[in-house]
């Protein structure tokens, strides 16, 4: 074709009715609605989003520009980029002031760590550690229930350091939600906290100290829409807090940061960050203040709700995938978790890696040099705008029943995010949800330490705490418990695989088994293509193991599997016996009532399975519990 022919050339326009068609052309007889999937926080997930599902009065026009969906600068990272705090795990104050030296020569800007009884034990060190590195950039600390003596130590360097920039608090709301109750009783507790922030005030003029966390709750299985809408609401209940004590409404918002925790879900959690800041800056428009009062600044960490103690190098990638997330959700501070931190361990090659998948997304990815890389996507925006519009929502119903002290009291935020995470649970059980290299893909032959299981609070409950806990656990018991009976019968939990006839006929749901078993530590013990009914009884004779299951195609089930499961079970009436795949129900009732006690499936519960078997085998290898 010439040219000048080409240049004639038109496209067609296409709606998305014409994709449509095109789709379920592809989807050979299935509706589009097929590929729509709802979200944990009852959002439908479209397969397509165009400039049709965008509400061009929702956004902003720039970043830097009320609402604030699109950041609180107009250049976003480009004047300032946001600042490395990956919070620094320590056993010591001298391990900490070592780790904090180490960090900072190596890109780390901002000094970010947990505060524990254990810094107050050499005072002196730890104004030096204050001293040294609140001179090199903004801190980034959460100080828990210490809130006051940190604070104490911090005032003492008045005279000795430069004006110290950044945030440090606690969140006593968030605080209680961990343990169920108040430290000091409701009244006192608040009290305390705001005398506190007048102290730190009058000190501290460039610190924030008004923290907003909503970690405990996303760590608890939280979705967005309950997290902004706690957020909102905390948020609101200090601001009054301190109006009713006398503050003006400017004062208390120039002091006050948001700190939340990056899930796995990617485009959703940069829509909950877009989000956050739309929110607050209508709830204070609500308020009157001025615009640029009402701009969030939001302090960020990795999740620890999706991280695992086995397979740790995978957390790698879990913890690159939130950073970036964060980063295009427009985040200040930004700490990402260590590999190892889900095992209660720390590395100095763990806490370079985190630092660096910063570093890269800065340096490499220049993500700090684009205004909006989000910005503009008909997914992300309209996503944005969903998630505020249900969060405004929750934050109006905690509003109507009183705030979120009087919500946690009452129980009903617990339950509802309860009944989040198991839904979550669900998923992972089932497996439609996949934790790579716990419930699907695991090693068998790793080893494990289970040093990171959730941390038990002590408390005198008023109220029920929230139970923070990473999804992988229930599975890293069971892979620990698998190991304990190993070692104390000296055999380790297997299943043997009864693979029948050709190759193509049971490799599948052979490959299947072996996949299904090992996300509880338990291994399958494969035979080879076994033909016929005498090779089989040979098998088990040969291997000796309590539980096998019967892997095949459809075609030889119907054709000698009631015949095969009656011989097996006459000769060895003691094993379990199991079976790849799922029959029609009547070859089901047949094969159930020839011997079979379960079926492995797709749709099968995973962990429930698993969680029975391994309690068999421990009866079976006389295994003691302890």
């Amino acid at each position: 074709m010439k040219l000048e022919n080409m240049k004639e050339i038109s496209f067609p326009i296409s709606t998305t009715n014409d994709w449509a068609n095109k789709a379920e052309e592809s989807l050979k007889g299935k509706s589009i609605e097929t590929l729509y999937k709802a979200t944990y926080e009852n959002i439908l997930i479209k397969p397509l989003y165009t400039k049709e599902d965008m509400d061009p009065n929702g956004l902003s026009q720039f970043p830097g520009e009320s609402n604030y969906s699109r950041g609180i600068e107009r250049v976003r990272y480009k004047r300032k980029s946001w600042y490395i705090a990956n919070k620094l795990p320590y056993k010591n104050l001298n391990q900490l002031i070592e780790k904090s030296r180490v960090a900072f020569s190596a890109g780390q800007n901002a000094l970010a760590f947990d505060v524990t009884e254990e810094l107050f034990s050499d005072r002196a060190s730890l104004k030096e550690l204050l001293k040294e590195f609140a001179d090199l950039g903004p801190v980034s600390i959460h100080t828990k229930e210490f809130f006051g003596p940190f604070l104490d130590v911090v005032l003492e360097l008045q005279n000795e350091t430069r004006r110290m920039t950044g945030f440090l608090g606690s969140d006593p709301i968030a605080e209680a939600a961990t343990k169920g109750s108040f430290n000091l009783g409701e009244k006192e507790t608040f009290q305390q906290w705001i005398e506190v922030i007048e102290k730190a005030d009058s000190s501290l003029p460039d610190v924030k100290t008004i923290l907003v966390d909503t970690t405990p709750y996303q760590n608890s299985g939280a979705n967005a829409v309950q997290e902004l809408g706690i957020a909102l609401a905390t948020g609101v209940f200090y601001v009054q807090k301190l109006l009713d004590h006398g503050w003006e409404l400017e004062k208390a918002l120039k002091k006050i940061v948001f700190h939340f925790a990056v899930g796995a879900n990617f485009f959703m959690e940069t829509a909950k960050l877009r989000a956050a800041r739309i929110l607050w800056d209508k709830a204070m428009e609500a308020y009157g203040a001025d615009v640029e009062l009402r701009k969030m600044v939001i302090s960020a960490e990795t999740s620890q709700l999706t991280k695992t103690v086995y397979d740790p190098y995978v957390n790698l990638l879990r913890a690159g995938n939130e950073a970036f997330s964060a980063v295009l959700g427009g985040v200040q501070y930004l700490s990402v978790g260590t590999l190892d931190e889900a095992a209660g361990e720390s590395s100095a090659f763990s806490e370079r890696i985190a630092r660096n998948t910063q570093l890269i997304l800065r340096a490499e990815a220049h993500l700090e040099k684009v205004a909006d890389p989000a910005g503009g996507s008909y997914y992300v925006e309209t996503l944005t705008k969903e998630i505020a519009k249900k969060a405004w929502g929750l934050f109006l119903e905690l509003d109507n029943h009183g705030g979120i002290v009087e919500e946690l009291k009452a129980n009903r935020l617990q339950k509802n995010i309860s009944e989040v995470r198991a839904q979550r649970e669900k998923d992972v059980f089932m497996r439609k949800q996949s934790i790579i290299g716990t419930n699907v893909y695991a090693n068998v032959a790793e080893k494990a330490s289970l040093i990171g299981k959730s941390r038990v609070v002590p408390s005198s409950e008023t109220f029920e705490r929230l139970e923070t806990k990473r999804i992988a656990e229930p599975y890293e018991l069971l892979r620990n418990k698998a190991w304990e009976i190993g070692e104390k019968s000296g055999a380790h939990p297997a299943v043997g695989l009864i693979c029948l006839g050709d190759l193509k006929n049971h490799k599948a749901r052979a490959d299947f088994i072996h996949g299904f078993l090992a996300a509880g530590g338990i291994e399958a013990s494969r035979s080879d293509e076994l033909k016929g009914s005498e090779a089989v009884i040979e098998f088990i004779k040969s291997t000796g193991l309590k539980q096998y299951c019967i892997c095949g195609d459809n075609s030889q089930y119907a054709e000698f599997g009631v015949t095969l499961v009656r011989e097996i079970k006459l000769k060895f009436p003691e094993i379990g016996l199991s079976l790849a795949g799922k029959p029609d129900a009547a070859m089901s009732e047949e094969l159930s009532e020839a011997g079979i006690q379960q079926f492995y499936h797709l749709r099968s519960n995973n962990y429930e399975i698993l969680a029975n078997l391994l309690n068999e085998m421990e009866v079976a290898l006389g295994v003691e519990k302890a």
